[in-house]
């Protein structure tokens, strides 16, 4: 991840915290008050982000962990009220780890001649 996007990602934070409206004004205001110097498409970019996603929303769904077609899975069903019983159930699929094949297993041990 480049300076410009960690910035304006904390800039998108620190602004949906405060709940202020997440422009791109009020994303280079934020960097140039934090003396962080950033290129000029970073801001509108991100501006653009959070006019069509919900802040709070990539936060909660970043935050509850799991593959990432998990979260994308709870999102939708989150929005129609069912989404707490639907993460728990698809958090609790985990994929079982592989065993290893034994020395024994392969024809030959550690002390053969």
């Amino acid at each position: 991840m480049s300076l410009g996007e960690t910035a304006c990602s904390y800039a998108l934070l620190i602004l949906e915290d405060d709940n202020i409206p997440a422009t791109a004004d009020n994303i280079t205001s934020l960097l140039k008050s934090a003396k962080v110097d950033v290129e000029s498409f970073w801001p509108a970019l991100f501006a653009k982000l959070a006019e069509k996603k919900n802040i709070r929303d990539l936060i909660a769904s970043a935050a509850g962990g799991g593959a990432p077609g998990v979260a994308v899975a709870a999102a939708p069903a989150a929005a129609s009220g069912g989404g707490a019983a639907a993460a728990p159930a698809a958090a609790e699929k985990k994929p079982e780890p592989e065993e290893e094949e034994s020395d024994e297993e392969m024809g030959f041990g550690l002390f053969d001649e």
